[in-house]
């Protein structure tokens, strides 16, 4: 069995650091698998680039344009919406020839237009499509953010100036989807059984095949090790407790760095003690604009994509906070489990799927920070801090090693192989 996956990047994006993953278990597990993507970025002989670079910046850019006309010439949300109106066509690549399965990841900003995975679905090969957010079953939108429009149709999108119309460009985008669903039939995977719940209620992909599995990790490079070392390595304070934040863009109000922030207020102000025994490390671009707005040392480390730095960090770490207002199954709360780090996010998306509340770590109350400070005080100085770091590693190792996650991927595209051949 031959697999291509495709997703835009290599390895920018939590998306392109899960098909790396999954590409990796899958070979482990005896599927050859390769990877097809816009963005290249490392010399790995198994993941192929899209060639023709004028091209592909044309597409990024063209579909920018578009929805930059139909934001009124803001960028508010520009960089939130896709509409997926030009894209490379794949299926005359040797890469796409040569697979027996399809396997589409996060193909946004340019990489595939809907006409091109309508190309896909002709071309009569199985198609397995991982979805990473909601956007596969919307209009145009990554994060719904408590809209339910898209359970029957969507239209007058908030996204758009004037909360759009009953057919704004939500709506043609979705018509467009839908034909291109009515080509053949697509696996849809979550992340999150949250996820695929959301999808099973889109009226979108009503009818289609739809389950979960969770991103894999690589636990023999996210896994514990020693606390002091690690701290020296980063260079971090032997003698404080440290919380830690990871984010791409640590100024994206979505990873609410603003509920950290007024967590760490209420605690500094309830537990004066804290302010010299506490720090926070901040992972992330953008890190240094937020340090001087909490009330304990900060060590803002910029931005890292190096696995095995990643790894060092989390070890350094007491506790993980990521207060994100929306999410799927983050894989830096499974990175910091694997490691032995407690984690605390609020209740959203698939963070409780994830995070056993007061068992491996702390579920706040959505967008509560006063919670989200009683749960990092409760790691921090009241709960048996070993036992959770014990529950979490084991919580990782029962669920999310790639061994486990290729093994539920094979299933599903033998069922695709099958329902193909059934159909012929």
């Amino acid at each position: 069995m031959k697999v291509l996956i495709v997703n835009t990047s290599e390895q920018t994006g939590g998306a392109a650091v899960a098909a790396n993953r999954l590409m990796d278990a899958l070979n482990n597990h005896g599927v050859k698998a390769k990877m097809l993507v816009r963005d290249k970025q490392t010399g790995d002989i198994c993941v192929a680039g899209l060639e023709g670079t004028i091209g592909k910046k044309w597409h990024f850019l063209w579909e920018r344009l578009v929805i930059f006309f139909h934001l009124h010439f803001k960028r508010d949300h520009l960089f939130e919406l896709d509409i997926a109106n030009s894209g490379t066509d794949i299926t005359t690549l040797r890469e796409f020839k040569e697979a027996d399965i399809i396997h589409l990841h996060w193909i946004n900003q340019g990489m595939l237009s809907l006409k091109g995975i309508r190309r896909i679905l002709r071309s009569g090969k199985p198609v397995v499509w991982t979805m990473h957010d909601i956007w596969p079953a919307t209009g145009i939108c990554h994060l719904t953010l408590g809209c339910t429009a898209f359970r029957q149709s969507c239209c007058h999108c908030k996204y758009l100036p004037g909360s759009g119309s009953a057919n704004d460009l939500s709506t043609k985008v979705w018509r467009h989807k839908r034909q291109m669903l009515s080509e053949g039939n697509i696996s849809f995977v979550a992340c999150s059984k949250w996820l695929e719940q959301e999808a099973k209620s889109s009226g979108l992909l009503r009818g289609q095949t739809i389950t979960s599995i969770p991103n894999p990790i690589e636990t023999r490079i996210f896994c514990p090790g020693d606390k002091a070392k690690a701290r020296m390595d980063e260079q971090l304070p032997a003698d404080k407790r440290l919380i830690l934040f990871v984010c791409q863009r640590v100024t994206n109000p979505n990873k609410g760095m603003s509920y950290l922030i007024e967590a760490c207020r209420q605690l500094a102000a309830q537990h004066p003690e804290m302010k010299e025994q506490t720090g926070v490390v901040i992972l992330g671009g953008h890190a240094d604009e937020v340090a001087d707005q909490l009330p304990f040392e900060t060590y803002p480390l910029g931005y890292v994509s190096d696995p095995q730095r990643m790894a060092t960090i989390y070890r350094a770490s007491d506790v993980f906070v990521l207060p994100s207002l929306s999410e799927n199954l983050p894989n830096t709360i499974m990175e910091a489990m694997a490691c032995g780090v407690p984690c605390i996010g609020f209740r959203v998306g698939g963070i409780p799927e994830e995070i056993d509340h007061q068992k491996n770590g702390y579920v706040a109350e959505y967008k509560s920070a006063a919670d989200l400070a009683r749960g990092i005080n409760w790691i921090l100085h009241q709960a048996d801090y070993q036992a959770l770091s014990d529950n979490a590693i084991a919580k990782v190792r029962h669920h999310y090693t790639g061994q486990q996650v290729a093994m539920q991927y094979t299933e599903v595209y033998q069922q695709a192989l099958a329902q193909k051949h059934f159909m012929l």
